[in-house]
């Protein structure tokens, strides 16, 4: 006979996997919502792009941000400000790519991000596989990525530009599966740090593939 002690130990886990699951679907879905806002009024504003120095220092402000209050009611708060933050600089990008006639480009991109998010996201619901092996894999991958990026900044390689969007869709999917996993099998029990990274995940597939969609496109 099973143990009543193991049983509602399981039980216990099982409700507050579900509760995590619920409260990170419900927030990602509302800073989703946020996000797109935020870009559809910065967009119908032409308000110019921050630049680079001004995105990075924002964003890994607000990520620390987030970090630092990931426990509180404030983290929720931030977690819009960096949803909104990160809407407002991609909106000069998406209208220069609608300007071109690339409305269809954009929401392409949109399918094919939901396509994959869901996809990951259902593979490790029915699974419950763990995915955790990854994580050596992801620490190279993110090397990988930024050594790329600092080099792209000064030799501006088209090339080394669209394998960079290519590699970023692969962590980025790597990322969503991890953290996905985290929260079905116990590891992740704050909602606020998984949905930021499901977020900044579904942000970084979005973005390059514009980038792919754009080149083969042959708008650039």
């Amino acid at each position: 006979m099973n143990n009543p002690t193991v049983q509602t130990a399981r039980h216990a886990g099982a409700v507050e996997v579900n509760k995590v699951l619920r409260n990170t679907y419900t927030l990602l879905a509302l800073s989703l919502a946020f996000s797109a806002m935020v870009a559809g009024i910065s967009g119908a504003l032409n308000l110019p792009h921050p630049g680079l120095i001004i995105t990075l220092v924002g964003f890994y402000g607000l990520l620390f941000a987030i970090h630092k209050t990931a426990n509180s009611g404030a983290g929720i708060a931030f977690v819009f400000a960096l949803t909104g933050f990160m809407g407002y600089t991609i909106a000069p990008y998406l209208n220069m790519i609608v300007a071109n006639g690339g409305a269809d480009i954009v929401m392409l991109a949109m399918g094919g991000t939901a396509l994959i998010f869901f996809a990951l996201s259902a593979y490790i619901l029915t699974t419950k596989k763990d995915m955790s092996f990854l994580g050596g894999m992801m620490v190279a991958g993110f090397v990988v990525i930024l050594v790329g990026f600092v080099a792209n900044l000064f030799l501006n390689l088209p090339a080394l530009g669209l394998a960079l969007s290519a590699l970023f869709i692969l962590f980025s999917a790597g990322a969503i599966l991890m953290q996905t996993s985290a929260i079905v099998n116990g590891g992740e029990r704050n909602y606020i740090l998984a949905t930021t990274t499901l977020f900044v995940s579904i942000y970084n597939i979005f973005v390059s593939l514009l980038n792919l969609l754009m080149a083969f496109g042959g708008d650039e």
